[in-house]
């Protein structure tokens, strides 16, 4: 059985997805609300997060989300995320880009080919792929509907601008949802989508 493809992403009820874990994290368009995602996180996303993490065998990432990933994640195994990062340096991680990046993180590897391509041989290669952040990756993921699932942890903020995985010039697309489950007592709630593919049915309501 080919293995699937996820998108975990975190986001606001108007759709930002930007840097939602740190000030720091992605400040690109003079992003101001960096760490949003922290005042509203509790045990329940935190464990639905881990689940994921747990399952999976394989990191699919975007350059940016691996840069931050590969500073932070293989120092912090005496930490208190140490089970995250113990997981993390373990699996392979494979990384998307145009350029020819020094990829020192163990186990890290460089895919710059034909992604349609590469990613087939991927889904050969394992069961449980996860693309975690990843913002503009995830939008090439969704342009050509080269994923199977879409895990969407939605927060109670809305924050107007920041970068977005649909945004007004994006592609049509079809999704089923297939799970909503409440992730915190904060009013986070995480849906879980099944790609459908690039056209949405229409109708008549008459």
């Amino acid at each position: 059985m080919s293995g699937r493809i996820h998108i975990d992403l975190f986001t606001t009820l108007d759709g930002v997805a930007q840097a939602p874990g740190g000030p720091d994290e992605d400040p690109d368009g003079g992003f101001a609300f960096g760490g949003w995602q922290a005042p509203l996180f509790d045990e329940t996303d935190g464990a639905q997060i881990g689940a994921g993490i747990e399952a999976m065998d394989a990191l699919l990432l975007g350059r940016r989300t691996y840069d931050i990933f590969a500073s932070y994640w293989p120092h912090q195994v005496d930490g208190p995320s140490s089970g995250i990062a113990r997981k993390f340096n373990a699996i392979p991680k494979y990384v998307v880009s145009r350029g020819a990046p020094s990829l020192e993180w163990r186990d890290a590897h460089l895919l710059g080919g034909d992604l349609a391509a590469e990613l087939a041989v991927l889904r050969e290669r394992h069961d449980e792929i996860h693309v975690i952040g990843s913002i503009d990756f995830a939008r090439t993921l969704v342009a050509q509907g080269l994923f199977d699932q879409l895990n969407l942890w939605v927060y109670p903020i809305v924050l107007g601008a920041g970068k977005r995985l649909f945004t007004a010039d994006g592609p049509p697309a079809s999704l089923e949802l297939i799970a909503a489950e409440p992730a915190s007592k904060k009013g986070v709630v995480l849906l879980r989508y099944a790609w459908k593919g690039l056209m949405p049915e229409t109708g008549d309501m008459s």
